[in-house]
């Protein structure tokens, strides 16, 4: 079986909002061509070897990028998380979104990778569940390469240090997505070398009495957050056996 193709992109340092509405081009654009290719089958049109099936077919992104500092709410995410006025986000030059994206309340800002995949999973398999379990094994695989253990917690949605030992649980990875006619958008936050300082300003995820990390507190260090880049990339091939490009 011939690997699917996805092209990678860093956008470097951009505004949330920016990224937000780059991502929706991407997926409405995805959507529309399987929108179209739908209605082609159902006119008995033979596209499966065709130059229309190539031409109606849908391009999987797997974008890198950080944001400056913003606090990002999920659709099913509870006001009460955040524990700072507007007012006070203003003073500290923080912004505010409510978004589309499962999960609750989280923050990104600079020296945190934001991964967002475009994928089309029925090139792949349509079970989400699988795709966030997919997602997590990049990250902590990715992780393991600086002898930093990652793991899971059954029913939260993330990568956790200490995973398993009551009350040292923290979170190094946030993860939220979006998924429309099987296309994903939204994606992961590792925290690298972040400032956890603005956490104290909400309950990460709505998840009262666990605490977050970054690779440098786990490493005390800082990182190099370009060769984290390489490795996430190398490791999103692994995973998910695709081919990124340019």
């Amino acid at each position: 079986m011939d690997k699917q193709l996805v092209t990678f992109k860093d956008l470097g340092l951009i505004d949330y909002k920016s990224a937000w509405d780059y991502q929706e081009g991407l997926l409405q654009a995805n959507v529309q061509l399987k929108t179209a290719l739908a209605k082609k089958l159902n006119q008995n049109l033979d596209s499966s070897n065709s130059e229309d099936s190539n031409i109606l077919s849908t391009t999987n992104y797997f974008i890198l990028c950080e944001h400056p500092p913003v606090y990002t709410l999920g659709k099913s995410g509870h006001l009460q998380n955040v524990l700072i006025s507007e007012a006070e986000m203003d003073q500290k030059g923080i912004q505010f979104f409510k978004t589309n994206r499962g999960g609750d309340i989280t923050f990104h800002g600079p020296n945190q990778i934001v991964g967002y995949p475009i994928i089309d999973l029925e090139k792949f398999y349509t079970d989400i569940g699988r795709y966030l379990r997919e997602l997590e094994e990049v990250i902590i695989i990715t992780l393991a390469e600086y002898n930093i253990v990652g793991g899971r917690i059954n029913g939260e949605t993330g990568v956790w240090i200490d995973a398993g030992i009551a009350g040292k649980e923290r979170k190094i990875c946030a993860m939220g997505v979006r998924c429309s006619r099987w296309i994903t958008m939204h994606g992961f936050a590792l925290n690298v070398n972040t400032d956890l300082s603005y956490f104290d300003n909400i309950i990460p995820c709505g998840i009262q009495n666990k605490k977050v990390t970054s690779m440098e507190s786990e490493v005390n260090h800082l990182v190099d957050i370009s060769e984290v880049k390489e490795k996430l990339q190398r490791n999103f091939e692994k995973v998910f056996n695709v081919i990124l490009i340019q």
